[in-house]
């Protein structure tokens, strides 16, 4: 029984701790896109609306009303 547990021991990759200058970009990084996509479903439409017609409010108009935000 602990040759098996040492072999099993010995195999096992090492673990290390991730690093916060590793994780520091990816986290700017997604909190962008997440201020992005909260833009387009929350906001873009009307006085506010950077990208000219209906489509892109029809495509997230569910989207809208199923996170709360009003939009007619």
């Amino acid at each position: 029984m602990t040759d098996l547990a040492f072999t099993r021991a010995a195999l096992a990759p090492a673990v290390r701790p991730i690093a916060l200058a590793e994780l520091l970009p990816w986290a700017i990084f997604a909190g962008l896109m997440l201020l992005l996509a909260l833009y387009f479903v929350g906001a873009e439409q009307g006085a506010t609306s950077l990208i000219p017609g209906v489509y892109l409010h029809e495509f997230l108009h569910d989207g809208r009303h199923l996170l709360g935000f009003p939009c007619h």
